[in-house]
């Protein structure tokens, strides 16, 4: 069964432009004095298993549908979200599931249509301390501009960003998606991903076999302080999780390295000065990672789409002395992350296709 905070219908008697909100009044989001029951386990159904492997709904219909790097990243030109039939919602999937990421540009869809589209893909989760839109608690909005205050990114660098939606829940996120409706200007404000396949790929045969079967927390502590001291509400009281190091992706069935800086805070088992150079080790190989990893330069109105399970992301702050920029985010979730002995890496299984064909 689905959580049941998860299916909060949006009040839909006067529907809310969260474009022209920002423009009008910047940062507009509320924090209720709202608590929800913990999460319930739920059987997750992802509907990449119902795809067509060639993704023909999509192919077939788009303009133009393009590789941006060789291990993640693809562009989609001419395909609405808000439009999109049932098999094309279940091909996506699948093209997310194997490309980490997917761009669309020049889209219509709305706030209300994206929570439609997200709940598609799983029951849609609801931040435990961040604000949200009226009414819209399942949203989550992205926005900062000139106002914001600078001393929270004067505390990290830019590689500290790196991270993999809420993923101290149980379940956490896995198909999402992002509409970029603001920028600061021609240029800045852009985001980073990165994919796991590849970064798990990467390692040595040794190192594979050390982290293969490791367990590390992830916690969202660090949220909740800054609730505390904001005096906003922590909305329910689990923010802890165990997840594996190396989780496999259901529909893919490849293995990827579920690791980032931004929640994951220790390996089980391993003393602190043992994890916390497992995870120096492991953070610095995502971070400098740039053969798997995938820039994307926003235009007003784009769309990303991509995997939690099998991705991270960093946002660019080079535009707080600038200008603003908005979005909002729908965030359905998946299974609870495993690991499987059967799993393949993301080269193994192209190799074995290749291998097929000759």
């Amino acid at each position: 069964m689905a959580p049941p905070n998860a299916e909060t219908l949006a009040q839909e008697v006067e529907k809310i432009d969260l474009k022209q909100l920002a423009r009008e009044k910047g940062r507009y989001v509320v924090f209720p004095e709202t608590n929800y029951e913990e999460i319930a386990e739920f059987e997750h159904k992802d509907p990449g298993h119902r795809a067509d492997p060639k993704k023909a709904s999509l192919y077939d219909n788009a303009e133009r549908i393009f590789d941006l790097t060789p291990q993640i990243g693809t562009e989609v030109h001419g395909l609405q979200l808000n439009k999109l039939t049932e098999q094309q919602k279940d091909d996506l999937a699948l093209l997310v599931a194997e490309r980490g990421v997917v761009f669309f540009r020049k889209q219509d869809i709305n706030v209300y249509e994206g929570i439609e589209l997200g709940k598609h893909y799983g029951p849609l989760h609801i931040h435990n301390t961040f604000g949200h839109p009226p009414e819209l608690p399942e949203i989550h909005v992205v926005y900062f501009d000139t106002k914001t205050p600078k001393q929270f990114f004067k505390n990290l660098s830019a590689g500290d960003g790196w991270h993999s939606d809420v993923s101290y829940e149980k379940q956490p996120p896995g198909l999402t998606l992002l509409k970029i409706d603001l920028l600061p200007g021609e240029a800045g404000g852009d985001t980073m991903w990165l994919s796991g396949y590849s970064a798990y790929d990467r390692l040595s045969p040794a190192m594979k076999k050390f982290v293969e079967g490791l367990e590390a927390v992830h916690t969202g502590q660090m949220q909740v302080d800054e609730a505390n001291k904001a005096g906003h509400a922590v909305r329910r009281q689990h923010w802890e999780t165990t997840h594996p190091v190396v989780r496999v992706h259901p529909v893919t069935g490849w293995k990827s390295l579920y690791i980032q800086p931004g929640f994951t805070k220790r390996i089980v088992g391993l003393t602190k000065r043992e994890s916390d150079a497992v995870l120096r080790f492991l953070f610095n190989h995502i971070e400098t990672g740039h053969d798997f990893q995938v820039r994307f330069k926003w235009e007003e109105d784009s769309v990303a789409v991509w995997d939690n399970r099998v991705t991270a992301h960093n946002a660019i702050f080079d535009y707080l002395d600038v200008g603003r920029r908005h979005g909002f985010r729908v965030t359905p979730q998946a299974e609870k992350p495993y690991y499987d002995v059967n799993g393949k890496s993301k080269h193994e299984s192209n190799l074995a296709k290749a291998g097929q064909k000759q």
